[in-house]
C-alpha cells in the first residue's frame, strides 16, 4: 500500500502527483466552449456574480492585479474596463495551468483592445512565478476548487500580494437552504454533464466540474483556511442563496 499523499478528483481518490495533470485535461478540453457553457450551466447568473465581485473589488486607477486560474480572462476584461470606464489606468495579469484557456482570452483581449494591459503567463496557482510582493489585487473565479492544495495557493495568494493588497475569491459554495440545495444538486449532476455532451461534446469533464463543488468547503470552513494563510478581515457574501460565494481578505 502506498504512503503518497492523496486528494480528490471530482468523486475519485487519486494520488495528488496525478491532479494537476487531470484538471490540465479538463479545461483543455472545454477551453473553446468554456464561456458559452458558463452561460448554459448558470443560466446567465455566473455574469451577475462576476460583476459583483468587480463591485467589491472596487479597482483603482493604478492597480496591478493577477487573475490567477484566470482562463479566458474574463474578471481581468471586467476590472480593466472599470478602471476605464473613471479614466484610470491598470495592469493585469493572467495566469492559469491551461495554455488553451489563456490562448482563448488572448484572442479576445485583441477584439475588445485591451491587449496592451494585459498580460498572460502559464503557471501553477500553488507556485507562482511572480515574486514577493508583486500586486494590488489577487483575484480568483471558479478555480480554487480544482487546485491540488488549496492552502498552498492561499499561502501564494498571501507571499504575491504588496501590504494592503486585497484577496478576492468566487467559488461555488453551498446554499443556505437545504432544501433549495438538493434540488440544486439534482439540476447540477442530471442536467449539466447532459449539457456538457451536447454542447462541449465532453460530459465527463462536467461530471468532474460538478462533482469538485460539493467537495469544495463551505463558506465559514474556507473562511477560516483564508485566515490561517496570513489573511486579516475576511468576510464572505453569498450569491443567489449561497450557490456561489465571494470571500475577501486583506494582507495586513
Amino acid at each position: 500500500m502506498s504512503d503518497a499523499p492523496e486528494t480528490h478528483f471530482g468523486a475519485r481518490t487519486i494520488p495528488e502527483t496525478e491532479k494537476s495533470g487531470m484538471v490540465q485535461g479538463v479545461f483543455t478540453s472545454v477551453a473553446s466552449r468554456y464561456d458559452l457553457m458558463n452561460d448554459l450551466m448558470s443560466g446567465g447568473m455566473h455574469r451577475l456574480w462576476k460583476s459583483a465581485m468587480i463591485d467589491w473589488l472596487a479597482p483603482r486607477n493604478g492597480w496591478r492585479m493577477l487573475d490567477v486560474a484566470g482562463g479566458t480572462g474574463d474578471i481581468s476584461f471586467r476590472a480593466l474596463e472599470r478602471i476605464g470606464k473613471r479614466g484610470g489606468h491598470g495592469e493585469a495579469v493572467v495566469c492559469d495551468l491551461t495554455e488553451d484557456m489563456l490562448r482563448a482570452g488572448r484572442t479576445r483581449s485583441e477584439s475588445e483592445r485591451l491587449s496592451d494591459r494585459l498580460s498572460w503567463v502559464t503557471g501553477d496557482a500553488m507556485q507562482l512565478p511572480f515574486e514577493d510582493s508583486t500586486f494590488d489585487a489577487y483575484t480568483i473565479s471558479f478555480g480554487i476548487r480544482n487546485v491540488t492544495r488549496i492552502e498552498d495557493a492561499l499561502a501564494e495568494a498571501f507571499r504575491v500580494l504588496k501590504p494592503g493588497g486585497r484577496f478576492l475569491c468566487l467559488e461555488f459554495s453551498a446554499m443556505t437552504v437545504p432544501l433549495a440545495q438538493k434540488a440544486y444538486d439534482t439540476y447540477s449532476f442530471n442536467v449539466i454533464p447532459r449539457l456538457g455532451e451536447l454542447v462541449a461534446k465532453d460530459r465527463d469533464s462536467y461530471q468532474y466540474l460538478v462533482e469538485s463543488i460539493r467537495r469544495f468547503p463551505v463558506q465559514p470552513e474556507f473562511g477560516e483556511m483564508i485566515r490561517t494563510a496570513g489573511f486579516e478581515q475576511v468576510k464572505w457574501r453569498n450569491m443567489t442563496g449561497g450557490i456561489a460565494a465571494l470571500h475577501s481578505g486583506w494582507k495586513l
